[in-house]
């Protein structure tokens, strides 16, 4: 489990790539390394990555092809930048939202707007993506808990405004447009809009002639 706050953005030592997995070595600050253990879990670019070794500062996970398909991970090269996030502990606060690691696709920058002290990212995501994706909601962009500013349903968009902060800590300030980042919608927002057409499916006959009623 993750909170959505990324700890750190952290350079790729170096990518081993085998057939159907790859194994990322990355560089992490002494901060982020403290009783960091093989089998822990790493939230990377927000993949939850099991830790399979650790070389003082580096540390290596594998990462299986599914996940290499449909994440952004099986681009990734040697040098490049990635948001890192060690898995919450009890009791710690919940400054974003809880996050899996569980990615449920990618999205592709369209536009990039700077007006005067702000920085607006707008995404095109599939559209499956939409029915879970709410203005004021929360999504997982690249690890980040953020917060949907505005939407576009019908063209399947979203944008949403980052702080100084944010683009100071993560990788996010120094995304382009055409680039993709991983996507984890809010898994409670998705399970209530299930349940609800869910129900409406099942029921919708009872619903119109009055035998149900809500």
């Amino acid at each position: 489990m993750y909170t959505g706050i990324v700890q750190a953005s952290c350079p790729l030592h170096h990518v081993e790539r085998k057939e159907g997995l790859h194994t990322l070595t990355v560089v992490l600050p002494e901060a982020l390394l403290g009783a960091l253990v093989i089998g822990a879990s790493v939230g990377m670019d927000g993949v939850c990555l099991t830790v399979t070794h650790i070389d003082g500062a580096l540390v290596s996970f594998d990462v299986m092809q599914q996940t290499l398909d449909v994440t952004t991970l099986g681009a990734l090269l040697g040098g490049n930048i990635v948001n890192i996030e060690r898995s919450a502990k009890q009791g710690v606060e919940v400054g974003g939202h809880i996050l899996s690691g569980h990615i449920d696709g990618t999205a592709e920058i369209i536009s990039i707007e700077n007006p005067e002290n702000n920085h607006v990212i707008t995404y095109r995501v599939d559209s499956s993506f939409m029915p879970y994706i709410f203005g004021k909601g929360f999504v997982g962009l690249n690890g980040c808990s953020l917060t949907v500013a505005s939407i576009d349903k019908a063209a399947s968009t979203f944008s949403v405004c980052l702080i100084p902060e944010t683009l100071r800590i993560t990788t996010h300030g120094g995304k382009k447009v055409g680039d993709r980042i991983n996507v984890e919608i809010d898994r409670q927002t998705q399970v209530i809009v299930d349940t609800v057409k869910a129900f409406l499916s099942e029921n919708l006959q009872g619903l119109i002639s009055g035998d149900i009623t809500v």
